[in-house]
This record gives structure tokens, C-alpha cells and sequence, in this order.
């Protein structure tokens, strides 16, 4: 059967929201609808409720903007964690990779993206001022720098030092252990530990 031709409009507009997602093909989104078509009423309604759930109850984190069930994260509220280190990350994705390495018990600051000027994203669309902010208190002494190795995460880093570099606080970058052109969110935990355990200071070879 062509995959087009479906015997069922609800099928089809099914399908059709699943191939919405990230990766997620027509024939894949097919396989997974009939999956929940042959799932008990009741698993099907509590895994519809989790998806409307986190869109309308979930929050993001006053102090560094991860994903979060409260207006202060875990990880922020967690008296165990050094507060005086911050590891600024592009997404939620990059929070989950480096605390999968074990290698890292300091705070976090999303930005929510890098500055890609071919898709519109200039230093405004980025969120750092709050990050700012949280250093001219004066009680952060490392900043980490832990974009992707991208022309992208690069350029970002030194937008990032720049404005923080007048401050007393030390500002450091992953080792590139992470190859350039790699995401966060595809390199191994082992990699991704050793990159943050052996971070070393940013310096900047771009010319004012």
C-alpha cells in the first residue's frame, strides 16, 4: 500500500502530526501511530496527558533556564552544587550530556541558542543577560564554556567573553577533546567528561 494512500483520515492526520517531529519520517510516524492504535485505551490516554501536561504545567528555571518542574531547578537548588562555577550550554540537551559524565557539580546556564547570523540569530536573540547579571554579584569565579565545536558555538564563546571579561571571574572553554563541527548531544560521555575535566582558559585569537 502506497503510504499516501490511507483508508483512514483520522490515520492520516495522525500520521501527518507525528511526521511534524524531529527526525521522524512518514513511514516511521506510520509505525509508531499503529503501535498506539494497538496499546490499550488507557496507556494511549495517560501518554496523550503526559504530552499536554508538560506543554501547559512545565517551566523553565528563574536562575540558569533549563527545563523544570518549578521556578527553581534541581540542580540550582541543590546546596550540593558549587555555585561559584557556571557552565553556559546552548540547550537542556547539553545540561542532560554533561550531567551523564559525572564529571561536573557546578551550576548551569542555557542559553536557548548560538549566534547564527544565516538563520537570523544575532548577540540580541541570545539570552545572556541574566548570566551577566549573575556575575557582577560577584560570587561566580568560573565561567564555562561548553558550546558545540562550531563556527557558530565558537563565535558565541567569544560574544560571551567579551562581555564578561571585564569582571573578575575566570572564564574557561572544553577541551577539544570534542572534535570541531560535533554537537554536545552526539559526543560520548567519556569524551564529553574528559572535555570538561580538562577545560582550560579561553583566550581569544581574534583581533579587536
Amino acid at each position: 500500500m502506497n503510504i499516501q494512500s490511507f483508508p483512514s483520515k483520522l490515520l492520516e492526520n495522525a500520521v501527518d502530526e507525528f511526521s511534524k517531529l524531529p527526525g521522524i519520517g512518514k513511514k516511521t510516524a506510520l509505525r509508531l501511530v499503529l503501535h498506539l492504535l494497538r496499546q490499550p485505551t488507557e496507556e494511549v490516554t495517560q501518554f496523550s496527558k503526559a504530552i499536554t501536561t508538560l506543554k501547559l504545567e512545565v517551566k523553565y528555571c528563574k536562575q540558569c533556564n533549563s527545563i523544570s518542574d518549578t521556578e527553581t531547578c534541581s540542580i540550582c537548588s541543590n546546596p550540593y552544587r558549587d555555585a561559584s562555577k557556571i557552565c553556559v550550554v546552548e540547550s537542556i540537551k547539553d545540561v542532560l550530556s554533561i550531567e551523564a559524565t559525572n564529571q561536573y557539580h557546578g551550576l548551569y546556564y542555557v542559553l536557548g541558542g548560538v549566534i547564527n547570523p544565516m538563520e537570523g540569530i544575532g548577540p540580541a536573540d541570545i539570552n545572556i543577560g541574566n548570566l551577566v547579571n549573575k556575575i557582577e554579584l560577584g560570587n561566580v569565579k568560573e565561567v564555562i564554556l561548553a558550546l558545540s565545536a562550531t563556527l557558530e558555538g565558537d563565535t558565541t564563546n567569544f560574544y560571551i567573553f567579551k562581555k564578561i571579561n571585564q569582571f573578575p571571574v575566570s572564564v574557561s572553554v572544553i577541551a577539544r577533546g570534542v572534535a570541531f563541527g560535533d554537537d554536545l548531544e552526539y559526543t560520548d560521555e567519556i569524551t564529553l567528561g574528559r572535555a570538561i575535566a580538562n577545560r582550560t582558559k579561553f583566550e581569544t585569537t581574534i583581533s579587536n
